[in-house]
């Protein structure tokens, strides 16, 4: 399960799997934008696929909220590239 918090205008993604964290960190620059700055996986969850369900999480919330995301974030930059299905979400 995925939480959001927010406080502010700050944000983030936690996703917790076998006591470890992992989280992607945002900020709301409007409420139609946020900008998505990282994305942190520790080591005892990489190869797992939670640095790319965090990213499917953030896109589902797109979405739903009608936002999009300046994704500063090289990981989730790359993921964008490899998935143009997407592209109505991302702002580059």
């Amino acid at each position: 399960m995925i939480k959001e918090e927010i406080s502010g205008t700050k944000g983030r993604y936690v996703l917790t799997q076998d006591g470890h964290e992992a989280e992607m960190t945002f900020s709301i620059l409007s409420p139609v934008t946020r900008i998505v700055d990282h994305t942190g996986v520790p080591d005892s969850l990489r190869g797992t696929g939670v640095g790319k369900k965090l990213v499917e999480y953030l896109v589902e919330r797109a979405r739903d909220e009608g936002f999009k995301v300046v994704p500063l974030c090289p990981f989730v930059n790359a993921q964008r590239a490899k998935h143009p299905e997407w592209a109505d979400v991302f702002k580059v």
